[in-house]
């Protein structure tokens, strides 16, 4: 049997794995057991996780950035804490905990440089903080963050705490600020009572926040996360337009805890429905969430944004979600293309704006990107096993593959 550490992890940007700090809490201990063999649907222990693309997956016409990531869009910057201790009985308050945070900062000092933002609500089973400040204001100032549903206020605190070290002004001299967080339920694998992630680890998670490629799978808030009857959690994808449709930067990032799986399509395949093994398909619990959120460098507004916040419903709709009744499907969109000052001295100042007229590859973006961002995050997610001993099974690469390259 495989034995890991118990852990907390802070993860940046992960082109060396891990930025900030890796503590192990304990002396090695079983943690979520062996990988089963590849019979049927199962996946190998010796199988590598890869993203979407590298299993020859194309989604859509439009090429990704560099990194396909959030991150490709300049300046934005993604945290992630991932949680990982004890196993067996759940203990309520104690574990096994299998959770986590991201964050997402849309740029450097983005209280004083706020960026126009929009939202969507697909489906309104769950929480996202301070979307009515969001609709009503038509910025964001300050970053998202992402976990499980009864973390949310400990996480808000954590966003506050690191404002306040920042703008020391914040409720004394200056506003005050109500903090989106964004949470999806991952109480089938985590002992969620426990609310175990911490406002330092929230802080740690912002400070440890960078560009370049992000971790994406079973770490930060989708930890504990289950899509479409596999493990899930957060995944991430870009696509960058060619220069002569303006050459701007779509990029997403998922939390994916949605969907059944037989639901589940994959570039137009039905793969839920033919996937063999059905042992673990069905998992007690919520129907789950999920949490989109959008960044461009297109020059928008908080009106286009929100119609761009619409259009990731629809690459969520390609991987085979209905929005089902338990779910909550928030999307959440904001363009580094423009400055909105904090309390600027003149009564007017001077933002770019994109006609609608041009702003269909921008949707065709969002809609493929999101598409993409949700594949990555079941094909690098792993095999978990939470708490009660519930195991989620990660999708095995190979029956994917070979269910969509049947003749």
């Amino acid at each position: 049997m495989k034995h890991w550490a118990d852990r907390m992890t802070v993860f940046g940007s992960p082109g060396s794995l891990t930025i900030g700090c890796a503590i192990f809490l304990a002396c090695a201990s079983p943690l979520v057991g062996e990988i089963p063999r590849a019979e049927g649907g199962a996946v190998s222990q010796d199988e590598k996780r890869v993203r979407a693309r590298e299993l020859g997956i194309t989604i859509g016409q439009y090429q990704p950035g560099p990194l396909n990531a959030i991150t490709d869009v300049d300046g934005v910057k993604v945290g992630q804490v991932t949680l990982m201790q004890g196993e067996g009985t759940l203990r309520p308050g104690k574990g096994p905990v299998r959770t986590g945070v991201t964050v997402i900062i849309p740029r450097d000092d983005v209280w004083h440089k706020k960026v126009p933002a929009g939202a969507f609500v697909l489906n309104g089973t769950g929480e996202m903080t301070g979307l009515a400040w969001v609709a009503e204001a038509g910025f964001l100032e300050y970053p998202i963050a992402l976990t499980n549903t009864l973390n949310v206020p400990r996480v808000a605190n954590g966003v506050m705490s690191w404002m306040i070290q920042r703008y020391p002004g914040i409720g004394i001299t200056d506003d005050t600020l109500t903090p989106v967080v964004a949470e999806c339920d991952d109480s089938r694998l985590n002992d969620i009572q426990g609310r175990h992630v911490s406002e330092d680890q929230v802080v740690g998670a912002l400070e440890a926040a960078s560009g370049g490629a992000v971790l994406e799978g079973a770490v930060g808030a989708g930890t504990g996360m289950v899509s479409y009857g596999f493990k899930g959690g957060i995944g991430t994808s870009s696509r960058r337009l060619p220069e002569e449709q303006g050459g701007y930067t779509v990029g997403v990032l998922v939390n994916a805890n949605h969907g059944r799986r037989e639901e589940l399509v994959v570039n137009g395949m039905p793969v839920g429905q033919q996937y063999e093994e059905r042992r673990h398909a069905s998992v007690a619990g919520s129907e789950g969430s999920i949490i989109v959120v959008i960044a461009t460098d297109a020059p928008l507004d908080a009106r286009q944004l929100g119609r761009i916040a619409k259009r990731a419903a629809l690459g969520l709709a390609r991987t085979g979600s209905t929005a089902r009744h338990g779910s909550g499907d928030f999307m959440l969109a904001f363009s580094t293309g423009n400055i909105i000052p904090h309390y600027p001295a003149e009564r007017t100042f001077v933002m770019t704006r994109m006609a609608d007229t041009h702003m269909n590859p921008l949707f065709t973006a969002t809609v493929e990107a999101t598409e993409e961002a949700i594949l990555n995050a079941l094909t690098m997610a792993t095999t978990m096993v939470g708490r009660d001993d519930h195991r989620v099974e990660a999708i095995s690469l190979s029956t994917l593959t070979r269910l969509l390259h049947r003749d």
